[in-house]
């Protein structure tokens, strides 16, 4: 068995939902070790909760750069080798960018960076690191999105049609009516989120499930967005035409104010054999819909899953896997990479789909805020 990954994490202390998930994800498979971290801007919160979890707090720094000055002064069989950034989005980039120059694998929450141009400046600087960069669009890990994507590749759907997917969620409804909350809101303040709250959260997450299921790439948008107030500068909600081809078409759905709903993404890819559907609140079920045949329900854990999905399932038939297990298939792929291990292209999201992801964001903005036009994709 090979030496345990040695993992660092920025951001992700205290109560953080995305933090938990990332640790519980990184141990599920056996891969890595957490040997140094900033949890917090705060030194003292960091080492507390370092304790709390049960970290070694030799290695907890005092901020970001001293992380970095300090590992690389440890024997490289000894320094963190991959690191994990889970920050607020307008750190992402100085983060990862300075992390590549130093030779540190890096995954990162999305979006990848707050601007295109930082993406395609990150691009570059990977191409000459040569090291693994992962992105966590983390609904990619699902086994049955996998079954999903693989399906498609191998021509169940036959020639793709139309492609939908929305991402539906309730939770800035309570605080957008109140002027005064709303200006507490990290993920409403531009400085820190970048230019879009809705499209750049969850929209993108939608938006990197159609390409990344069927294949495809779309190269042309033309997004409505919602504000609700005058006074707020990011998007709420919006909706995104999307042409993926010729007579390939579809739509993305994106809500941070849809009343009631709490996690609800769902990807439907139509064809001329048939359809797929899948409900990220309902993972273990992929729906195939066939005109003359009745509605079949796949499961996860079966002999006639792929490889792929196969690959990323834990347990037998009938027991529920979710989130965290989608989060440490992402894991387990990048830990393949690191070791230089043979692996699927589809098991984690890289770079290129984080810049995919940036440009998709700024053009929605420029779709919206140029009248509602038609806008080409890079």
């Amino acid at each position: 068995m090979p030496k345990k990954i040695r993992l660092g994490i920025l951001g992700g202390g205290g109560d953080s939902l995305i933090g938990v998930l990332h640790r519980v994800a990184s141990f599920i498979n056996d891969n890595y070790e957490i040997v140094g971290a900033v949890f917090n801007p705060n030194f003292e919160d960091s080492v507390d909760f370092a304790k709390e979890i049960d970290i070694p707090t030799n290695r907890i720094y005092k901020d970001f750069d001293t992380l970095v000055e300090e590992e690389l002064k440890l024997p490289e069989d000894e320094r963190i080798q991959v690191c994990s950034i889970l920050t607020p989005n307008f750190l992402h980039f100085p983060m990862a960018k300075k992390l590549l120059e130093n030779g540190f694998h890096v995954i990162c929450e999305k979006p990848m960076t707050t601007t295109y141009d930082e993406a395609i400046i990150l691009q570059e600087t990977l191409a000459k690191a040569g090291t693994v960069f992962a992105v966590t669009h983390t609904y990619t890990g699902y086994p049955m999105v996998r079954q999903m994507r693989e399906m498609i590749k191998e021509g169940a759907l036959g020639k793709i049609h139309k492609v939908d997917a929305q991402y539906y969620q309730g939770w800035i409804n309570p605080i957008i009516h109140d002027k005064e909350k709303r200006s507490t809101v990290w993920r409403l303040d531009p400085k820190k989120a970048g230019i879009s709250s809705c499209m750049g959260d969850i929209g993108v997450h939608a938006f990197n499930m159609i390409e990344y299921t069927t294949g495809l790439q779309v190269k042309s948008l033309l997004c409505d967005f919602n504000y609700l107030y005058a006074d707020n500068q990011m998007d709420v909600d919006g909706t995104v035409l999307v042409r993926m081809g010729e007579h390939v078409k579809g739509l993305v759905r994106a809500s941070q104010v849809a009343t009631g709903e709490e996690n609800n993404l769902t990807i439907a890819i139509y064809g001329e054999k048939g359809g797929l559907r899948w409900e990220q609140e309902n993972p273990n079920y992929l729906y195939k819909l066939n005109d003359p045949e009745p509605l079949q329900v796949l499961k996860p854990g079966h002999a006639y899953n792929s490889k792929l999905s196969l690959d990323g399932t834990k347990l037998p038939p009938g027991h529920p896997e979710g989130i965290f297990d989608a989060m440490a298939n992402i894991y387990l792929g990048v830990a393949r990479a690191i070791r230089g291990e043979e692996y699927n292209s589809g098991e984690f999201p890289t770079m290129t789909d984080g810049v995919r992801g940036l440009n998709f964001i700024e053009n929605t903005v420029a779709s919206h805020k140029q009248g509602n036009i038609w806008v080409d994709m890079d």
